[in-house]
């Protein structure tokens, strides 16, 4: 953990992209949105494809098949989400569906997707030009190795997020 202390009940969640070998140590931020920080503590470890955002501009996600008993609400909810910002966000499949999203397989109109994001750059606003405002739960942020994400995440923007996974388990 390079230094870092672990103060008594504090979780914290390592962040990867896979194949860059590039990872930051995100802390989850319990005290403000403890059913999500649970929900996704007991589902991990979690890895997927990573997309780059569209619309919110400096976001890296990955889309996951619902985990947990039920949907957590709401918490500590953003639409301004600011460098180091882990939120998670649930979708039902008619809101992912259309092609501007760049999906590369059909997304059913039944389904729900759970989108862990990490914001890694200033000035994102999490409005979609087909829905509005798309409010986020802000479950965690990060403590350690933001700038090399941050550099990661960019070249990631420039060269294609094809081939690369992100991932998510405990520290």
């Amino acid at each position: 953990m390079g230094g870092m202390e672990h103060k008594g009940d504090d979780r914290y969640i390592e962040v990867s992209l896979t194949v860059r070998k590039i990872h930051c140590t995100v802390k989850l931020l319990t005290d403000r949105a403890p059913i999500t920080c649970e929900t996704v503590w007991n589902a991990l470890p979690l890895s997927g494809d990573v997309y780059h955002a569209k619309y919110a501009r400096n976001e890296i996600y990955a889309l996951f098949a619902p985990f947990g008993e039920s949907q957590p609400p709401l918490e500590n909810p953003t639409v301004t989400p600011i460098p180091g910002d882990l939120c998670y966000f649930a979708f039902a499949g008619a809101e992912l569906g259309t092609k501007a999203y760049g999906y590369d397989r059909e997304v059913g109109q039944d389904t729900t997707l759970v989108d862990l994001a990490l914001f890694y750059e200033r000035n994102n606003l999490l409005l979609n030009g087909d829905v509005g405002w798309v409010p986020g739960t802000v479950w965690g942020e990060v403590v350690e190795g933001l700038p090399e994400m941050a550099e990661a995440c960019n070249d990631l923007w420039r060269s294609g997020a094809a081939g690369e996974t992100l991932s998510f388990r405990r520290a």
